[in-house]
């Protein structure tokens, strides 16, 4: 008798702690850390958080950060020569997965890490900078949403040619140091030719040459301007859109950043659903999937935005028709 009271005791005794440990490894049981690197500026509002894009996809998927998920920022506020030390600074904290908004920034955040999931959003061609192997075996740890600009950049000078019907010479910006500038630039001028118009390519490498290529398109008897799209050329939008109205040279854009700024036209895939495929990405890859396992995607949404402000001031007047298709209109 004496010895099953002895064992009730026992058993009772370690049920009674048995609660707390449990709740306890509950407790620290740890919590996916998500990190996110951009070229741009922190937002200006306090409460950005709270209009995040990317914070409501994440709840929506059962992700709530404080809660189950943190979310560390790294900004670079413009300078891309900050980004390889902010990259650094994620892998050591270490995060599980780090989104890259920016096209800039994937190729740091490449060199930080071969083994933290990378999950990007870029407008660039991911196989053809080395971001991947393949579309759809990207094969190492990068994957997400990854454009395919050459088709894009016909599409930008047929709806340039629609602003501006009348234009029968067009300038095109061009980095030649992108490893897909000359596809660039041969799906451009395939799409010149069937619009008939004539291009002359002004290349460009350096911010400081960017008065020369403007004066250049104006002597060359441009009517309006192209930019390919390119990762240098996103990161002087508003200088771009200045010396374009300077020049009275109605221009077109791949990125609505550079039609907020002051440009006249842009036209490309729409961030927020960018931003909604690769939250999917991340929370795929939190739930075990593998980068190299998970196909890049294409975008599949575009938007056009005009700028009627400036249109205003290089004395354009934009059809009706091109208006109805914009997205978003700028007055």
């Amino acid at each position: 008798m004496q010895h099953c009271t002895t064992g009730l005791i026992l058993a009772l005794t370690f049920g009674f702690f048995a609660v707390p440990v449990a709740t306890a490894a509950q407790q620290i049981k740890k919590v996916p850390k998500v990190g996110v690197l951009s070229i741009v500026s922190p937002p200006a509002s306090p409460d950005w958080k709270q209009s995040s894009f990317f914070l409501q996809e994440l709840r929506t998927l059962g992700w709530m950060e404080g809660q189950n998920i943190t979310v560390e920022y790294r900004w670079a506020s413009g300078r891309s020569d900050r980004l390889a030390d902010l990259a650094a600074e994620l892998v050591r904290l270490p995060v599980d997965v780090i989104v890259v908004p920016d096209t800039l920034a994937i190729r740091a955040v490449q060199h930080a890490t071969t083994t933290i999931p990378i999950v990007m959003i870029s407008h660039a061609d991911p196989v053809a900078w080395g971001y991947v192997a393949s579309l759809a075996r990207p094969g190492g740890n990068i994957t997400g949403v990854g454009g395919r600009t050459q088709e894009l950049s016909g599409k930008l000078l047929e709806l340039l040619k629609a602003a501006v019907p009348q234009v029968t010479h067009v300038a095109v910006l061009a980095n030649p140091r992108q490893p897909d500038s000359e596809q660039l630039i041969s799906e451009t001028k395939r799409a010149a030719r069937a619009l008939g118009v004539q291009l002359h390519v002004v290349e460009v490498q350096g911010a400081d040459e960017f008065e020369r290529a403007f004066a250049t398109a104006n002597k060359e008897g441009a009517g309006a301007l192209l930019i390919l799209p390119g990762l240098f050329f996103s990161l002087h939008e508003r200088q771009l859109a200045a010396l374009a109205v300077k020049s009275r040279l109605p221009a077109m854009y791949w990125d609505r950043r550079f039609a907020e700024g002051g440009g006249l036209m842009a036209y490309g895939p729409s961030r927020t659903a960018l931003w909604r495929r690769a939250t999917a990405f991340v929370d795929k890859i939190l739930k075990g999937a593998k980068p190299a396992d998970l196909p890049v995607e294409q975008p599949t949404t575009f938007e056009l935005v005009i700028n009627l402000k400036t249109a205003k001031a290089l004395d354009l007047t934009i059809p009706p028709t091109l208006l109805f298709l914009a997205d978003e209109v700028i007055r």
